[in-house]
């Protein structure tokens, strides 16, 4: 079979076999596991930053979000969860590349955080990529919030979400069931933060999520009556340091 592949055929199909023994590789999966509970109390993910921004996320979570928005080439990200705005800043500069190589002709974040502080919003605006990001400030569930967010999102055709706000059972499966339908055929809906369930009860003593109240359980309850949505298992499998496990949700219909 090899020997008819394509050099680059060939190379992927060597990943997909690597990846694939990742799976049943108990001394890897024990060094990810362990990393998993040293990085998370320590704030590992807080140290990065994205074009000068502090994005929060795991370096593995970036790289895996650039391939699936490179793949499937979205001209609208909404995203919900500012903070510092890292991440708004990673989508827009990842859409500008999109235009750059005229994968698309125009693409716009959308960015929604019930507090957009001044000092963030400041630097947001004040950033080179700003004229590529919308913000609305407000709690992404609010009715008149995604009310804001259908109508902005009617002059776009091909849209990915992602989902990384309040970390309650309750907050992210409002969010699915408002958000998740704006997803179009072949995007994805991703889900921040589906590791909590993963982890020791008490790794979040001063919030109101941890298990049995998280982003995996609302995905969980989501996806039994929504088969549109599939997980992505293989972006998980391929990354194993990941705080979105079982959170990559790709529209299949």
């Amino acid at each position: 079979m090899k020997d008819s592949m394509t050099p680059n055929e060939a190379f992927q199909h060597e990943c997909e076999e690597r990846v694939e023994s990742y799976r049943v590789n108990d001394s890897f999966l024990d060094a990810k596991n362990a990393f998993m509970l040293e990085s998370t109390p320590t704030k590992y993910s807080y140290n990065f930053r994205w074009l000068g921004r502090p994005i929060i996320q795991y370096p593995q979570d970036i790289i895996a979000m650039q391939e699936i928005i490179w793949r499937v080439k979205p001209d609208l990200i909404i995203e919900t969860g500012i903070a510092h705005g890292g991440s708004i800043v990673f989508s827009a500069s990842m859409l500008a590349l999109l235009e750059i190589s005229g994968a698309i002709d125009r693409g716009k974040v959308l960015g929604i955080d019930i507090d957009i502080r001044k000092h963030n919003k400041s630097e947001i605006e004040k950033h080179p990529l700003s004229k590529k990001i919308h913000m609305i400030q407000g709690s992404s569930v609010d009715e008149g919030v995604i009310r804001q967010v259908y109508d902005f999102a009617k002059s776009y055709k091909n849209i990915l979400v992602a989902l990384d706000s309040n970390h309650t059972h309750e907050h992210v499966l409002a969010e699915l069931k408002a958000y998740a339908p704006l997803v179009t055929k072949g995007s994805y809906c991703v889900v921040f933060d589906t590791i909590i369930e993963d982890l020791p009860d008490g790794m979040y003593p001063d919030r109101p999520w941890g298990k049995g109240n998280n982003p995996k359980t609302a995905v969980r309850e989501y996806l039994k009556s929504h088969t549109e949505f599939e997980i992505d298992k293989k972006m998980e499998n391929k990354l194993l340091i990941t705080v979105v496990p079982d959170g990559y949700l790709k529209r299949v219909r």
